[in-house]
């Protein structure tokens, strides 16, 4: 790790659209001494129908543009992007690199009364088998259904409400995940939790929704601590504080977050530039 590395600095947090929130609002409740810088790639976002070489390309782009600023460790909170460039990730920076994936595979485990896990997410989460192998590699006895809903990443990034239109298009998404019996439903992607309650009135009471972000939020807080980085107070006003960027259009992107957070935020657009894979900075 980068001597430089302070406690003080922030942690940064990257995802494809909106989605990603949901790992800041756990990371905000679990440590709320802690500095977030945020992106969301609302422009090309989604990314589950792109391929794996597209969605290493963009995330590396995310990255070299967050690592501009003090970071301390960095969340890819995107299940599609951990799947194709967490490893690759993780060989650029010399700060800790976490993932959504293997945190909430160890969340339906435990939650999991019969060993039938649900595991929904885009084209690209699911072609990737990457759940199902963390599953079966932690538990290789478990039942594990695997469904893509590339519907309702851009249902979510709409901003829609709860409406009958919006609750069609879930149920229908949902369907081949009905009489499968299981008892743990991965979100396996962090724009789901946003339409959760939703997802909750298809698939039932006794079906649990797992959703990553508390578990990322509890690793990343291990690891912190681990490292003696944990940020030791509240920055004082007017020095380092939260930080919002989109390459997309930034009111949307504000309106979503502030319902989502339950505060007031600023959303600036911010331009990525191509990179290669020696041109993140922390090598």
């Amino acid at each position: 790790m980068d001597q430089l590395t302070s406690s003080n600095h922030a942690i940064g947090i990257l995802d494809s659209g909106v989605g990603g929130l949901t790992v800041v609002k756990e990371v905000f409740r679990q440590l709320p001494q802690e500095t977030v810088v945020y992106f969301g790639d609302t422009r090309r976002c989604p990314y589950g129908p792109r391929s794996t070489e597209e969605v290493r390309q963009f995330t590396l782009e995310i990255v070299h543009f967050l690592m501009r600023f003090p970071l301390k460790a960095l969340v890819i909170a995107c299940n599609t992007a951990t799947a194709a460039a967490l490893e690759l990730i993780r060989e650029q920076v010399d700060i800790p690199v976490l993932g959504v994936i293997e945190p909430g595979a160890r969340a339906a485990i435990k939650a999991s009364k019969n060993g039938r896990i649900g595991v929904i997410g885009t084209q690209g989460t699911i072609q990737s088998a990457a759940y199902e192998k963390t599953l079966k590699r932690i538990h290789p006895d478990l039942y594990v259904v695997s469904h893509a809903c590339p519907a309702l990443v851009p249902l979510v990034e709409s901003g829609v409400g709860p409406t009958e239109q919006a609750y069609r298009i879930v149920e229908t998404s949902l369907a081949p995940m009905k009489g499968q019996d299981v008892d743990s439903l991965i979100l396996g992607c962090t724009h789901y939790p946003l339409i959760a309650d939703l997802i909750g009135k298809v698939m039932g009471e006794q079906v649990t929704l797992i959703s990553s972000a508390e578990e990322t939020a509890r690793e990343l807080s291990v690891v912190l601590n681990h490292k003696r980085l944990l940020a030791e107070s509240k920055q004082p006003a007017g020095q380092f504080t939260h930080q919002f960027f989109t390459s997309g259009e930034p009111e949307g992107f504000r309106r979503i977050a502030e319902r989502w957070l339950g505060m007031p935020i600023k959303v600036e657009q911010a331009e990525l530039e191509p990179v290669v894979t020696t041109g993140v900075p922390g090598v």
